[in-house]
């Protein structure tokens, strides 16, 4: 992963939205849309497939929920503040990474914080409550901007100018104490894991995981087999004193 700190813009556009955030924008936008224009009863019965429950994924092996349930928000402030903040910083973050690396550390940061949420809650007795929202993920974002542009300065809670490392002391601290206060009906959890996680992947060696090329793999063991019935049948020829043609 390339962490460059003058990035060439493509166009204006671009530069204020980036492939993957764009993606991510619309899509969050269109399904919030979508699902506050069905039936009451409808939108409840999708929270229940695609929102993280850990009690549904251990026992019912919903394992789709720690990636679909950052698609899901609680109310229209939830999302505004998750999208704006997720443009606030991520245009610096797609435009030097590159949109792969970018979707990737997103979804890996909001699928970690899904799992948190499970496992801690899990831990903690709370195996039906319900988590929805992109917040882990945002966190995870939040956490990259600070570790890799420590000194930049951003607006706190899009007012007060900090810079980014103390931006996201502050909020992990807020996060961490808020977990053991009274229930707000914020998931602290998912907010730490995003962190967590995001700050393990900028740290350890994750970026440069690639998955095995188990096609690649596939065809070298095909072309090796074929190399091996071939000298068999050379072998065969040979014995039995058949002619050779050049």
């Amino acid at each position: 992963m390339r962490y460059t700190r003058y990035p060439t813009r493509r166009s204006a556009f671009y530069g204020y939205f980036p492939t993957g955030i764009k993606w991510l924008l619309v899509s969050n936008t269109a399904i919030f849309i979508l699902t506050s224009l069905l039936p009451y009863s409808v939108n409840q019965h999708i929270k229940v497939l695609f929102a993280i429950t850990p009690e549904a994924v251990l026992r019912d092996y919903f394992i789709w929920q720690p990636l679909t349930y950052m698609f899901l928000h609680g109310g229209i402030w939830h999302l505004i503040f998750n999208m704006l903040t997720l443009w606030m910083f991520g245009i610096q973050l797609e435009t030097d990474w590159g949109t792969r690396q970018f979707l990737k550390y997103y979804f890996i940061c909001g699928i970690g914080a899904g799992i948190g949420i499970v496992l801690v809650n899990t831990l903690a007795g709370d195996r039906y409550t319900p988590t929805l929202g992109a917040s882990g993920a945002i966190m995870g974002l939040l956490l990259a901007f600070g570790v890799l542009y420590p000194n930049q300065r951003v607006l706190m809670s899009f007012l007060f100018p900090i810079k980014a490392k103390y931006l996201v002391m502050i909020y992990a601290a807020v996060e961490l104490w808020s977990t053991f206060g009274a229930n707000t009906g914020i998931s602290s959890i998912a907010h730490l894991s995003g962190m967590v996680v995001g700050y393990v992947y900028l740290k350890t060696g994750w970026h440069s995981f690639r998955l095995p090329d188990w096609r690649g793999a596939y065809q070298q063991w095909k072309l090796q087999r074929a190399k091996r019935k071939f000298q068999v049948y050379l072998r065969k020829r040979g014995r039995d004193g058949g002619p050779w043609v050049n």
